[in-house]
């Protein structure tokens, strides 16, 4: 195993492909334990058939309908009616561009698309407002994490497959992507409102300017962005009233997207579809590779029992589920500012699930932390992903960006902290919501025995906030 791992990082090191890094590692392991490679494949394979295959489908979706939004005007159209109804405020274009790139990033998917499609246009405004350049790049680049964790979003998605298929069903634990949707909306509005309260309060310092508040222009505006507003609580209210299933929905939006942007706004002409098709499934299919390898890669780790022996491990120096959230909150910065957020999921989801298992985390509070970290990261050096696309689109050095987007990094931490301990915010559907065939249900290896140290009881974990407490 030590020579094919040498030559796998020798090779990644050259600019192997994550997914390739993966696969290999896995694969590798396989054969140094005498283990045909046979099993693993047909797995994976009899894991991505299915019921999965319904939950996959919603990917590509998704994904297309977001790059025609950001194709088309649709920011532009936005932050027009943002401004109008906002414009008033101290730091109210700061507010606009928060929550401009919150919605926008709903839809995308990817923070960084977001930054792109909006950097230009917010940007050069900011500093027409007042704000220096620091500011204005503090408050595109740091916006462009926000987003993430409202339905639709991808990643959403992504972690809910990944969970499911690693994990899905623990100690009778059922995990649901159509009620996972729902657990990042109290949190996201939180962050938003957090980032949005420090736009005014820099706003009020730096006496940016304001334009009177006008009703009219704001529903002249509203008129004109009248078939994209509603999108996202359309969306929310069919899941939540059980009207149609996540990849009904998924398809309805690519379809609805497809033809308000082509056909009613007509800012995404036919010929432009190939381009926007090309690079949407681009990222499909890098997004598809990397499950594949990292379920190649977590089915060698559950068959050697990793994941137990990491929480064996752990439980010599952490013994409480407060200690054990901290350590995890620290390495999943560390994770975030050295990997993308699907690549993150991918690899390090099946490692921590049997732990917070045992440390009754609830399913979906586990998950929003976990988002929430990688939103963090997006902005943390070295690697950060927004700091190197926005240093790219703004062209600008970026340390630069070090620098500017400390503040928001400190805020959203302090968000992070404080849905990591009041878990009560993470908040689901109640069950009477109509069983999607989205629901996860694969079965996990079998969780190992906590030390008796390190609590005892049952390893379920409940709705939010409603795991049993560590006994002393």
């Amino acid at each position: 195993m030590t020579g094919p791992l040498v030559g796998i990082m020798v090779l990644a090191v050259l600019g192997l492909p994550l997914f390739c890094i993966l696969a290999g590692i896995g694969m590798s392991g396989f054969h140094s334990i005498d283990s045909p490679l046979s099993g693993p494949l047909i797995d994976v394979y009899g894991k991505l058939t299915g019921a999965e295959a319904v939950s996959l489908s919603t990917i590509p979706l998704f994904t297309f309908a977001g790059y025609i939004m950001a194709k088309a005007k649709t920011a532009q159209r936005l932050v027009t009616m943002s401004e109008a109804i906002l414009g008033w405020m101290p730091g109210g274009l700061a507010v606009v561009t928060v929550l401009t790139c919150a919605v926008f990033t709903t839809f995308t998917g990817g923070s960084g698309v977001t930054i792109v499609a909006l950097g230009g246009l917010l940007l050069p405004e900011l500093q027409r407002s007042g704000y220096s350049l620091r500011r204005s790049l503090e408050v595109v680049t740091g916006s462009g994490a926000v987003g993430l964790l409202f339905p639709p979003a991808l990643p959403l998605i992504v972690y809910g497959i990944i969970y499911g298929l690693n994990a899905g069903q623990i100690a009778g634990n059922t995990f649901k992507i159509d009620k996972f949707l729902f657990a990042g909306i109290v949190p996201g509005a939180i962050l938003v409102g957090v980032l949005c309260t420090y736009s005014v309060i820099v706003g009020i310092r730096s006496k940016t300017k304001t334009i009177p508040l006008d009703l009219g222009a704001f529903f002249k505006a509203l008129w004109i962005a009248k078939w994209e507003v509603p999108m996202p609580l359309i969306i929310i209210i069919l899941i939540a009233k059980g009207w149609a299933q996540i990849p009904e929905v998924a398809a309805l939006t690519a379809l609805y997207v497809f033809v308000i942007e082509v056909f009613v706004y007509r800012d995404v002409k036919l010929n432009d579809l190939f381009t926007v098709t090309r690079e949407s499934m681009t990222l499909v299919g890098a997004i598809f590779m990397k499950i594949v390898a990292g379920l190649i890669l977590s089915a060698y780790l559950i068959q050697e029992s990793v994941p137990e022996s990491l929480f064996q491990w752990m439980s010599q120096y952490v013994h409480s589920q407060a200690a054990f959230l901290l350590v995890l909150n620290m390495l999943l910065l560390i994770v975030g500012s050295l990997m993308d957020i699907f690549s993150a999921i991918v690899v390090v989801v099946p490692l921590i699930v049997p732990a917070a298992t045992q440390f009754h985390i609830d399913p979906y509070h586990l998950g929003i932390i976990f988002l929430l970290n990688l939103e963090i990261g997006y902005l943390l050096p070295p690697a950060g992903l927004n700091l190197f696309i926005a240093a790219f689109r703004f062209n600008r050095p970026i340390t630069e960006l070090y620098r500017a987007v400390v503040p928001f990094i400190l805020l959203m931490f302090a968000t992070l902290m404080l849905v990591t301990y009041v878990p009560q915010l993470v908040v689901v559907p109640k069950d009477d919501v109509k069983d999607a065939p989205t629901a996860i249900v694969a079965p996990a290896p079998e969780p190992v025995a906590p030390p008796a140290e390190v609590m005892t009881g049952d390893a379920g974990a409940g709705d939010a906030g409603a795991g049993p407490p560590l006994p002393p």
